[in-house]
């Protein structure tokens, strides 16, 4: 399941980051930004799942 998810971010990482370049490229440097900013959101909006089984493996690895 997370391996899965990983994969989406990764890939979400890349067509962002093409894109942004694309933009820059073309002389677009705001619009880059905009896009460079949407690709974060996406993946920090896909990676709170598996943050949250990170945060609670660790506490409760912490002895009561």
């Amino acid at each position: 399941m997370y391996v899965e998810t990983i994969l989406k971010i990764i890939g979400i990482a890349y067509i962002a980051e093409f894109a942004a370049q694309i933009s820059k490229d073309a002389g677009q440097g705001s619009i880059a930004s905009k896009i460079e900013l949407g690709g974060k959101i996406l993946i920090l909006a896909m990676a709170i799942p598996i943050l949250t089984v990170l945060v609670e493996t660790i506490i409760s690895l912490i002895p009561n």
